[in-house]
């Protein structure tokens, strides 16, 4: 009995995990062959149709799609180094500079971590519009220049750092600012490259704040100019919707197959610590 165990429940584990992969793959599946099929109407395609790059030809026509990509990387480029340097300078007061009601301060960031942004919306756009942010890069970061996430991974990191390394820079003169950057940004590079790839995968593909605080193509970001293709009074095209989004998403599916290795390294090291 105890050998048969196990395995059963192996089986089962593992027939989960493809049932669970079939599933996540699926819509996958159907926005690539929708994207190199013409569509034939609204909601169906010819299964006899040939392979056609008209739908890709027809988007980048159709949309100024280089400056939805500029402004995408102009917002993403801001949030995470922003969020950088204040989740950095923030995690390393709380744990290399422990004052009188660090804990209440630190919990009060935690919680930051239960509220859905959704829920700020409405006062973050009154707040944007009395600074005259609206319909700007910047208006569209601000909400994001700091991160309760980025707050908490950084300051687990740092506080496994040996103390000894940290007195032994202090000893050879190095001030507080040259052993963070000397000490305990090198050690963190793992969590800094994990944090990196959790920020620009949410940015980039963010849509409601954006849609909200833009109304001009100047400023509207990849994923607001996708809107576009899917609101056509005959109905959406789905051959033209799935070929935008795969153009939107091609620079992180890029990413990800060249640094998938330091992408799953980083993960575990920081989940290690």
């Amino acid at each position: 009995m105890n050998d048969t165990t196990p395995t059963h429940a192996s089986h089962v584990t593992t027939f989960g995990a493809w049932l669970l992969a079939i599933v996540w793959i699926s819509p996958m599946i159907f926005a690539l062959w929708a994207a190199f099929h013409s569509s034939t109407g609204s909601s169906s395609f010819d299964l006899t149709a040939p392979l056609t790059l008209d739908n890709f030809s027809r988007v980048l026509s159709a949309a100024p799609f280089p400056r939805y990509f500029l402004n995408t990387f102009l917002l993403v480029t801001l949030i995470l180094a922003c969020q950088i340097v204040v989740c950095t300078l923030a995690a390393y007061a709380f744990v290399c500079f422990p004052f009188r009601g660090s804990g209440v301060l630190f919990m009060l960031v935690l919680i930051q971590l239960m509220i859905m942004p959704e829920i700020l919306l409405v006062e973050n756009y009154r707040t944007l519009a009395s600074l005259g942010l609206r319909d700007t890069i910047l208006g569209m970061g601000m909400p994001y220049l700091a991160s309760a996430f980025g707050i908490f991974l950084f300051r687990q990191t740092f506080k496994s750092v040996p103390k000894e390394l940290e007195e032994a820079a202090l000893l050879e003169g190095a001030n507080a600012l040259q052993v963070l950057l000397r000490v305990f940004v090198p050690l963190a590079k793992p969590t800094y490259v994990a944090f990196g790839l959790v920020t620009v995968s949410y940015h980039w593909n963010n849509f409601l704040w954006p849609l909200v605080v833009t109304n001009s193509v100047e400023t509207r970001p990849i994923t607001v100019g996708l809107q576009v293709f899917a609101t056509v009074e005959q109905g959406v095209d789905w051959s033209r919707v799935s070929a935008a989004t795969l153009v939107s998403v091609a620079p992180l599916l890029v990413a990800f197959i060249i640094f998938q290795r330091q992408f799953v390294q980083s993960f575990m090291r920081a989940g290690i610590r």
